[in-house]
Formats: C-alpha cells, structure tokens, sequence
C-alpha cells in the first residue's frame, strides 16, 4: 500500500493544525505556508476532513480551522480513511461488501484481510497529540521557533 499526497499532505496539515489551533483558528494560507502544501489543494483536503466531523471552521476576521474535538481522540487512521481508501488491494468483500462469486475458495482473500487487519491496527493506534508532541521536540531540537504567520 502507497499513501496518496492526500493522506500525507493532510496528516501534516492536520498535525499542523492541533499544533498552532490551541491559541487560535488557523486559515488555510498559515498552514500551506508552514506545511509547503498549495492553499487549493489543502483546501480539498480541509473541505474531505470536514466533512468527516474532524475538523470545523470559524468565519470572520479571526476565523480559520480548530480540531472538531481534542487531538487525543483522532487517530491517524481517522485522518487518512477520511481522505482516502487504506485497503490494501480492492476485493470485494474485504470490508463487508457483498463478496464476489469466487470469495469462498479465494485464499489470497484471507492475506489481504490479514494485511488490512493490521494497517487499521497501526494507523489506528497512532493519535494526533502524540504526533503535536513529537513535532514540537522535533521542532524546539532543530531550534525552529518560526511559528507565527504574518499572512
């Protein structure tokens, strides 16, 4: 499995917005200028993580982005499945679709379940404060205290 620009391009944006949304809603030009992601671009991905209850916007002057709830309660499972399809092959019936006329005797069926099995395991064990905290030792190492946006 090979994650789109969308999983990775919002993982960071999401990351990104937990990080700097404490102190106040963050717009689309801050986060694309910190994450050197397109503001069009981010913003299909913020309207999908929207959409998907993870994320809510604030209009007005001082409007932008916040988390819908705390960065404890979204996995990074959340954020990529609301972007994209982690299946790691498309078989029908790997996720309850009404399996295929093959399915009952398809051994390779039962790989590609256990290998999805375990990606939803890993990326949903993996929560977004987790990830805030490492940013933020990653960026006070490097000593990168660039976090203002004078957009």
């Amino acid at each position: 499995m090979k994650l789109s620009t969308k999983g990775r391009y919002g993982l960071r944006a999401m990351i990104d917005l937990a990080d700097y949304s404490e102190e106040m809603p963050q717009s689309i030009a801050c986060i694309a200028a910190r994450q050197s992601i397109s503001d069009s671009y981010l913003e299909q991905l913020m309207a999908k993580l929207k959409k998907a209850g993870l994320i809510t916007s604030i209009r007005g002057a001082q409007g932008g982005y916040v988390l819908a709830k705390p960065s404890k309660e979204i996995s990074v499972g959340d954020i990529l499945r609301a972007l994209e399809d982690l299946s790691p092959v498309n078989c029908v019936g790997l996720k309850g679709e009404q399996a295929c006329g093959g399915s009952d005797t398809c051994v390779t069926r039962n790989v590609w379940k256990r290998i999805d099995d375990s990606i939803q395991h890993a990326v949903d064990s993996i929560f977004l404060d987790e990830l805030v905290e490492d940013n933020r030792a990653m960026r006070k190492k490097c000593g990168n205290v660039n976090v203002e946006c004078d957009l």
